[in-house]
């Protein structure tokens, strides 16, 4: 389901990543589970929509954040 505010994402998410970041995931998430509602539009269309819309969120998120050794997410330079 569609994340309306961070407050609601999954705590391996909002306990880990900066707030930026979390608008980032759940954008993203929101996105992708729109865009693959439909099973054709999914390489593997046995693929939960879940599955498939957290792992475009936080690619969405390795895009602008990192994580460093002291285990946790920073802006990349």
């Amino acid at each position: 389901m569609p994340y309306q505010t961070n407050q609601v994402l999954p705590d391996s998410v909002k306990n880990h990543l900066p707030e930026h970041a979390q608008d980032i995931y759940r954008e993203a998430f929101n996105s992708a589970y729109e865009e693959y509602k439909n099973p054709k539009k999914r390489r593997d269309p046995n693929e939960s929509l879940e599955e498939i819309s957290h792992r475009v969120a936080w690619n969405a998120v390795k895009q602008k954040y990192i994580k460093k050794a002291d285990g946790n997410w920073h802006p990349k330079d």
